[in-house]
């Protein structure tokens, strides 16, 4: 059987000729010379198919079709005559008048506008006069139904309120730690101004002058992005400055970049356990999703053990043999429940069987430490970890991920960390505002904010548990509520905004397990006392609204010691 490329068809995208085969085949069997010789071949189709289909003659090629159209065209443009819409024929081609231009004049009236779209228009135009699509026939009968799947797995998440709505926050310039809350995103029209008790950004820094300045700075001089891959001129003289202060930061031999933490975590994790050989890999039961989502990906035997628990890690490292690779992977400070682990048991014991650690410090970076480099440097044990992952987007006040670690280990990410090699390197204006929240980090003044956060962290604690509400006693600065219920925790932060204009996001599942349900508040060393005296009220007062009772001191106690 002879194979015929049609010029026109071939511009088209394969989904807008699967979706018209029923009106090309319809409307082309009866105008086009192609169609409609293949159509007659067809028609006539004896038991030997091979011979029915030879062609006696070849088909018009693309400029015999051209030509053909332009003559037409020129016809009528000469005689100004309206020329019937009927097929016309020419030097044995047959076209149709009604074509204007040089897309396919005998597919002219198929149901589909077929013509290249723009990006902003659906890949098929439906003709306007039709007033609704024309789908291809096809038998429906057995095929999945995509979207009645995702409406009941959404519909299953709103009726155990694990659904989440965002609030959309427009944050202002000097105005942290207050923000705008936006129902319009155009304008500025049913906008309020709201306390903000609930982001990562712990020290404001995000708002800093002197980080403004460097973004500012670095647009104009470098532009608005990195232009590409590390590999592929997406390595810039900021970018190697920034991995250089990261490892000075966390006393380390090297450092490396990645989007975001959740990557670096993600395509760390994956990316040893598949490289060691025979690699075991021991999870904290607490640990974040990332490390979660590249411990599963590796696919590598796991072993989890209880949160914090050195005893029980101890015990599952005596079942693998200490000759085998292992990572002992967890977090130094807990983003939900405000736990810090006891750091220097976990590392003596993962190294006494022979095991590597990796440990995230998301949410100690530049709140723990002289500079700011931890739990690891507080606790004088930076020595002793062996990969460091963070971020620049919670207390460094921007965006992106890291891990540090000795010069080999990061050279053995760069090289094999699908992750990282294949992927936009960060922008020049994030680089430059990290390394400005660095500098101050290591400064004086780094030191000041993150002592008046503590100070804050201190008054805010007190204040409600004196109050009677069930805080989750933790040495950090995260202050978790316990609600345990996720309807009453979601109409707490909705009653906090709507009437007080105050701020928190609830936690529910899957964040926390189910039953756990919270709220999780971190001060900032920007909240004022008078703040922290109109949230404790205003949930004071909401907390017995949604008919939540309050705790005495003596109970209060008991919550102390259940969470320490």
């Amino acid at each position: 059987m002879s194979v015929y490329k049609c010029p026109y068809l071939a511009q088209l995208t394969l989904q807008q000729v699967r979706a018209s085969a029923p009106y090309i085949l319809n409307t082309g069997a009866a105008s086009c010379p192609i169609f409609g010789q293949l159509a007659r071949q067809m028609s006539t189709t004896t038991t030997n198919t091979a011979t029915s289909m030879k062609v006696s003659s070849p088909p018009p090629s693309f400029d015999e079709i051209k030509a053909a159209h332009e003559k037409i065209a020129e016809r009528k443009r000469i005689s100004k005559i309206k020329l019937p819409t009927t097929l016309n024929s020419y030097n044995g081609i047959i076209i149709s008048t009604e074509c204007t231009d040089l897309s396919c004049p005998f597919l002219k009236t198929t149901p589909i506008a077929l013509r290249r779209v723009n990006m902003d228009q659906d890949t098929i135009e439906v003709n306007g006069k039709l007033g609704k699509p024309i789908r291809p026939m096809m038998d429906t009968k057995n095929l999945f139904e995509y979207n009645t799947f995702f409406d009941e797995k959404i519909q299953a998440k709103k009726r155990d309120n694990s659904y989440r709505i965002f609030k959309c926050v427009q944050r202002r310039s000097g105005l942290f730690p207050q923000a705008e809350e936006k129902k319009h995103l155009d304008e500025d029209r049913d906008s309020r101004t709201m306390t903000v008790w609930c982001s990562n950004d712990y020290l404001g820094l995000s708002q800093h002058p002197e980080l403004k300045k460097a973004v500012i700075n670095a647009v104009t001089a470098h532009g608005s992005g990195s232009g590409g891959t590390r590999n592929i001129s997406g390595t810039s003289p900021l970018h190697e400055k920034l991995e250089q202060q990261l490892a000075r930061l966390h006393q380390k031999e090297s450092a490396l970049l990645f989007t975001s933490c959740y990557v670096a975590n993600d395509t760390t994790l994956y990316t040893l356990a598949k490289g060691l050989p025979n690699c075991h890999i021991l999870s904290d039961s607490g640990n974040h999703a990332s490390m979660i989502q590249g411990i599963r990906n590796s696919q590598v035997p796991k072993h989890i053990f209880r949160h914090n628990d050195v005893e029980h890690l101890e015990e599952l490292l005596k079942k693998i043999p200490r000759h085998i690779p292992k990572i002992v992977a967890f977090e130094t400070v807990h983003s939900m429940d405000g736990s810090i682990c006891n750091l220097e048991a976990m590392l003596d014991v993962a190294r006494a069987y022979g095991s590597i650690t990796f440990i995230d410090e998301v949410h100690a970076v530049g709140l723990y430490g002289d500079n700011g480099a931890g739990i690891g440097e507080r606790d004088h044990l930076l020595h002793k970890m062996d990969i460091i992952s963070g971020t620049l987007g919670k207390a460094f006040g921007s965006i992106g991920g890291y891990i540090a670690g000795s010069a080999k280990m990061t050279d053995f990410i760069r090289s094999y960390g699908s992750g990282f090699i294949f992927t936009t390197s960060m922008p020049p204006t994030v680089l430059a505002s990290a390394l400005a929240a660095i500098k101050i980090s290591m400064s004086d003044e780094g030191r000041t904010l993150r002592r008046k956060q503590q100070e804050n962290v201190r008054e805010l604690r007190s204040k409600l548990i004196d109050a009677g509400l069930p805080v989750m006693m933790s040495p950090s600065h995260i202050i978790p509520i316990h609600v345990g219920n996720a309807a009453l925790a979601t109409l707490l932060c909705n009653h906090l905004l709507d009437r007080h204009s105050i701020y928190i996001q609830s936690i529910n599942y899957p964040t926390v397990e189910r039953g756990t349900e919270r709220l999780r508040i971190a001060a900032t060393p920007y909240h004022t006392s008078e703040m922290i005296d109109q949230l404790v009220e205003a949930l004071t007062q909401v907390w017995k609204d949604v008919g939540l009772s309050l705790k005495d001191i003596e109970q209060q106690s008991g919550i102390v010691r259940h969470h320490n």
